[in-house]
């Protein structure tokens, strides 16, 4: 798992706090610097590195083998025996299918639009060894004509998880796999990644914005006279710490200041004059002082680009940040680079494109209202899709 992955939750649970339920954070140790401190128990609960998730997802393998998810499963129940909850809410914990059903809790996902069975649109094609190897558009069609084979894989360990335990197969649809749960919570603008009817299955609840409370680098105030002003390059705990370099570099002979967090990994030997580096923003106020963010084209980034009303330009590698891009993309308020394909001479092009654009400066502002409206009911949102949940269970 990813720190967007207990973000998620996090922010969730601090929107909620203020009804007065009695919270538990469970998530691995690595991550409890963000969570130490709020309104809930704090909790260890294992899971994979998030080097061998990335791994994983740039070898086109499976996140998660059987073994992984049956020890999920023993320590998901662990945690549920002790704290007695009367919901649990996950996010990309496969295990809780399996673990809440067998305690006869009520299990909430976290799912992004386009991992639901609801969702309208397609795969995208990510970087694989196939799209590496082959020209791009022979490796789309192969990957689009072979992918429900490809992604029988994908979807074997939480099948045979579920026969272990006596629980109907989910068969071999990825995105069954991805959002089984007896209720989806949509962290998405609705407007932007359209689904299907919902049957009472899923509940937009609007994003989950959520930055680290870190402190403030020593350059944070200094002043920024940039003919076109101050660009924000985040890749996220699950980017490429490595593209880095090759996206500073293409940023150095642009008229713009740079500041860029590096999300826990070391910084670049060598910067550019025009580039500040941290291990951590706030990404939130980073994005408001920005006129453009680069980052990997996940949604927490993304999210945090639109509520400040700036263009995106995301540099993709997995699928997940493919399918959040193309709409956002198709709205105009962003441009979406293969990392596989990746040039210092497209990045510089890319980014300058979109900063000179009155454009896609225009679309992201039209995505800001109804983006912060959204984000600003989380909580009555989520207390109408647990009621809603209750009445179905009832």
């Amino acid at each position: 798992m990813t720190l967007a992955h207990v973000a998620r939750p996090l922010a969730l649970a601090r929107a909620i706090a203020p009804d007065g339920h009695e919270l538990l954070l469970a998530c691995d140790p690595r991550y409890s610097g963000f969570t130490a401190d709020g309104p809930w128990e704090s909790w260890p609960l294992r899971s994979i590195p998030s080097a061998d998730f990335n791994k994983a997802l740039a070898q086109g393998k499976p996140v998660y083998d059987f073994d992984t998810l049956d020890g999920y499963v023993t320590e998901d129940l662990r945690v549920i025996e002790a704290f007695q909850p009367d919901l649990v809410i996950g996010d990309f914990r496969l295990s809780l299918s399996v673990s809440a059903r067998l305690a006869g809790v009520p299990y909430m996902a976290i799912s992004n639009a386009y991992w639901t069975p609801h969702y309208q649109g397609g795969y995208a094609l990510p970087v694989i060894p196939l799209s590496r190897a082959l020209p791009l558009p022979l490796a789309s069609a192969l990957f689009h004509t072979f992918s429900p084979l490809a992604f029988i894989p994908h979807c074997q360990p939480l099948n045979r998880l579920r026969s272990k335990h006596k629980l109907a197969p989910l068969g071999y649809n990825l995105r069954r796999i991805y959002a089984d749960a007896d209720h989806l919570l949509i962290p998405d603008l609705a407007g932007l990644y359209p689904l299907g009817e919902s049957n009472g299955s899923y509940s937009h609840i609007g994003p989950l914005l959520w930055s680290p409370d870190t402190p403030q680098p020593s350059w944070w105030q200094d002043p920024d006279h940039e003919p076109l002003g101050t660009v924000y390059v985040t890749l996220g705990s699950s980017g490429d710490p490595s593209l880095l370099p090759q996206i500073l570099d293409a940023l150095a002979n642009l008229p713009v200041r740079v500041i860029a967090s590096t999300a826990g990994a070391p910084a670049p030997q060598h910067l550019p004059a025009n580039a500040r580096v941290a291990s951590y923003l706030p990404g939130d106020a980073a994005a408001k002082r920005s006129r453009l963010v680069i980052c990997n084209g996940g949604s927490l980034t993304t999210q945090q680009a639109l509520a400040a009303g700036i263009p995106i330009l995301g540099i993709a590698s997995n699928m997940d940040q493919f399918l959040n891009m193309g709409p956002i993309e198709t709205a105009g308020a962003g441009l979406t680079l293969r990392a596989d394909r990746l040039t210092r001479r497209a990045i510089g092009s890319a980014a300058e494109s979109l900063l000179r654009s009155d454009n896609a400066c225009a679309s992201a502002q039209r995505l800001q209202p109804p983006l912060l409206a959204a984000a600003g009911q989380v909580r009555n949102a989520f207390r109408r899709a647990a009621e809603q949940l209750t009445d179905l269970r009832t």
